[in-house]
């Protein structure tokens, strides 16, 4: 069943190949070998055609999968509450928490790493395995802010085609859905994506903390998307911004090992 649902996908997803940005840029043809496949355990049984083909649009107008996937280095600033410097090729993550002085070096894939606590390494076991669980879910959030909408297809992720709708701003969009099985922090959660009908970007997202909840806790625009490295990233969530967002090509490896 799921192979016959991923050739009605792709058949559908090769017939709409048109796409253009909001960058200036003009619309081009869908390279066939630049196809978003999904991640290992994405619903794609559960999840709407429809849906999927908007999420590969999506995709496409971001800069497209290989660019995503080559894109190794990002930073970023979370509100001006932290930063982040990405290794998402290697797995790792660099923390700094500006407010407490505090430094995570974390291997994403180990789940191992070290904390340093105002310059000084922490070395109590249970400490140190307490500040690398905080440092995985500030992650896990502060990631998804900043590159949700290539995420769409991710591990356990169900994707629902819900309507047609304009944003706060006025933009015509196509509504998706996204729960979520058994991943993440908090996987009752569940978040609406508005996906511009003209430049196939998204434009506002909306976070339900329970997929049976009725009403949003937020409803958020995404503004000023840039083209960084080979791919787009916005920054712009309303009144705020996440500041600092970079796409680095290379980046001292004493930055993931040491203080």
């Amino acid at each position: 069943m799921k192979n016959v649902i991923f050739l009605l996908v792709l058949g559908l997803t090769l017939s709409q190949c048109k796409f253009s940005g909001d960058t200036g840029g003009s619309s081009s043809s869908f390279d066939e070998e630049d196809l978003n496949a999904p991640a290992e355990g994405f619903d794609l049984e559960s999840s709407d055609p429809l849906a999927i083909v908007i999420a590969d649009r999506v995709m496409h107008a971001m800069g497209g999968r290989r660019a995503w996937d080559q894109t190794r280095y990002l930073s970023w600033n979370f509100f001006g509450s932290r930063k982040l410097l990405w290794d998402k090729t290697a797995g790792r993550v660099r923390i700094e928490n500006s407010r407490d002085d505090q430094v995570v070096l974390l291997d994403l894939k180990e789940m191992t790493g070290r904390v340093f606590r105002s310059g000084t390494e922490e070395v109590n076991t249970d400490s140190v395995s307490y500040y690398l669980e905080q440092g995985w879910r500030t992650w896990i959030n502060d990631s998804y802010w900043l590159v949700m909408p290539y995420k769409l297809k991710d591990t356990g992720v169900t994707l629902t085609y819900l309507k047609e709708d304009t944003t706060q701003m006025g933009e015509w969009s196509d509504v998706l859905k996204l729960t979520f099985d058994n991943v993440g922090v908090s996987p009752e959660n569940a978040y609406w994506v508005w996906v511009s009908k003209e430049t196939n970007l998204v434009k506002q997202w909306a976070y339900y903390a329970h997929f049976t909840d009725l009403e949003p806790r937020f409803l958020s625009p995404w503004g000023n998307y840039q083209q960084l490295g080979n791919i787009l990233l916005s920054n712009e969530r309303g009144t705020r911004e996440l500041t600092e967002v970079e796409v680095l090509e290379s980046v001292p490896e004493e930055r993931f090992a040491s203080f």
